[in-house]
């Protein structure tokens, strides 16, 4: 597999410029090879695979002599037609896969993002990538208008209201399940209070739906912190996955449980989990007895002063930008099942 990179490339620094050094460096460590193509007026010599075309002409012939199957496109900011002709011309050369990652977060309510449309010149070309990646949600509304389908996701981002929650509650505490008895959720909400007592900024999201959803939310609502539970509902599993790397740690309070998909993403996420002991947790949880909110708090307390477990890793860059390379390696794979077809 390779991968060329098109977009900007230092020099200037900047935001985009750093997401394809970070992208180059780790494709390079996981020795894929990977080919930078500098689409901006800034130039240097052409060293190590990078290059800096002067014309589009010369971007054109670079791309048919570079081999490499995988073209992934960074666009920031306006959607010109140059850009939209080169999008057209990745799209169309053979036996490649092609990416577009989507920069400008103040496209969508630009006067050109509000006239997005499926009919469009640039809905015509977007929907001829085979994976685009949407940086927030607003963007991946925006292309839906543009009539790309969003299935198969990336990582998805968390909606708006959960993005928020998020910002202004740390640590934050996740739960994933059945709103139904045997999950304990009321032990979670109680428990919380104290858990403020000692981190102020403390909050407690709930995925997921069931029959308790009602008393739920009157028992949230009767709490002087109800404003910092989060009785979010039913979500996406993508968007479930990037809830559970992005909260401090995960809550499996359970009065009978058999084993938990939930628990065990979260481990191999880094997410600290601290369940209630059903004599099968994974390695790494940390057990508590049933029904017990003082071992829930104390555990709690434990996990959140002492830090994360040494293979935490947190969610940042490095996270997404391995992200992007399981894109890679997709559409590496689909191109070998069509060239055993």
């Amino acid at each position: 597999m390779g991968v060329i990179q098109l977009g900007p490339y230092p020099p200037p620094q900047g935001g985009i410029q750093t997401h394809l050094v970070g992208l180059r460096k780790l494709l390079l460590e996981r020795g894929i090879p990977c080919a930078v193509v500098n689409l901006t007026r800034f130039r240097k010599d052409e060293a190590d695979d990078i290059y800096y075309p002067k014309h589009a002409l010369e971007v054109a012939r670079l791309l048919v002599r570079l081999r490499h199957p995988v073209l992934h496109l960074h666009i920031g900011g306006r959607v010109t037609g140059r850009l939209l002709g080169l999008s057209l011309f990745c799209c169309l050369l053979p036996r490649r896969r092609t990416v577009l990652t989507f920069h400008s977060g103040g496209y969508p309510t630009s006067a050109a993002g509000l006239t997005a449309g499926s009919r469009t010149l640039r809905g015509f070309v977007f929907q001829r990538f085979h994976r685009i990646i949407a940086v927030n949600t607003a963007i991946v509304d925006l292309f839906r208008k543009f009539g790309v389908r969003p299935d198969p996701p990336l990582a998805r981002p968390l909606a708006d209201h959960l993005r928020d929650f998020f910002a202004l509650h740390r640590p934050l505490l996740l739960t994933v399940g059945l709103l139904e008895p045997e999950y304990d959720l009321g032990l979670q909400i109680e428990v919380l209070g104290a858990v403020r007592e000692r981190f102020p900024k403390a909050g407690l999201v709930i995925l997921g739906a069931g029959g308790l959803e009602a008393p739920l939310r009157a028992a949230i609502a009767a709490r002087p912190y109800a404003e910092h539970v989060l009785l979010y509902g039913d979500c996406p599993h993508p968007m479930t996955l990037r809830a559970i790397a992005d909260s401090d740690v995960l809550l499996r309070t359970t009065r009978y449980d058999g084993d938990s998909i939930s628990v065990r993403e979260a481990l191999a996420l880094g997410t600290p989990v601290i369940a209630t002991d059903n004599g099968m947790r994974p390695e790494g949880v940390d057990l508590i007895p049933p029904a017990d909110g003082v071992a829930l708090l104390d555990a709690i307390t434990r996990r959140l002063t002492e830090g994360p477990p040494p293979h935490r890793q947190p969610v940042g860059a490095d996270k997404n930008l391995s992200a992007v390379v399981d894109v890679y390696d997709e559409l590496w794979a689909e191109l070998g099942a069509i060239h055993r077809r």
